[in-house]
């Protein structure tokens, strides 16, 4: 998992994408706010249409190159909790603080991925490390 951690960490703007309410798929740009107790966790605000379809359909999978051209594929079910400690450190980061001011804001929401799983990858020919 920490090989995991550190290649979201150094291409911190990654891609989620899901299944709309509307059938068709959906990418828009995420950001990974951390690990705490063996999860990863991101988050988002109740208010838009991404947390909307990850209610109705929490599949979703999670992509990002690096710019040595290594990418990773994360996929899991996105999973929400009221994770007031989880909150506090998605606040530390201050683009996420802007947004929300205080982790207590009611729009404020924060989800993990459960069986998180996927693969890190390059152009090396070398096999894809998988987890």
């Amino acid at each position: 998992m920490n090989k995991v951690i550190e290649f979201l960490n150094a291409n911190p703007v990654q891609y989620l994408a899901t299944v709309g309410r509307d059938g068709k798929a959906k990418c828009r740009p995420f950001m990974f706010a951390g690990e705490m107790d063996g999860k990863l966790w991101f988050c988002t605000n109740n208010q838009k249409d991404v947390y909307k379809d990850m209610l109705e359909n929490p599949e979703i999978e999670i992509s990002v190159s690096s710019p040595e051209y290594a990418w990773i594929r994360l996929h899991g079910k996105a999973i929400f909790e009221n994770n007031m400690p989880v909150k506090e450190m998605c606040i530390a980061n201050p683009i996420v603080k802007g947004q929300y001011q205080t982790a207590d804001n009611p729009i404020f929401e924060v989800f993990y991925l459960e069986d998180a799983h996927g693969l890190i990858a390059d152009f090396s020919g070398n096999a894809p490390y998988k987890f």
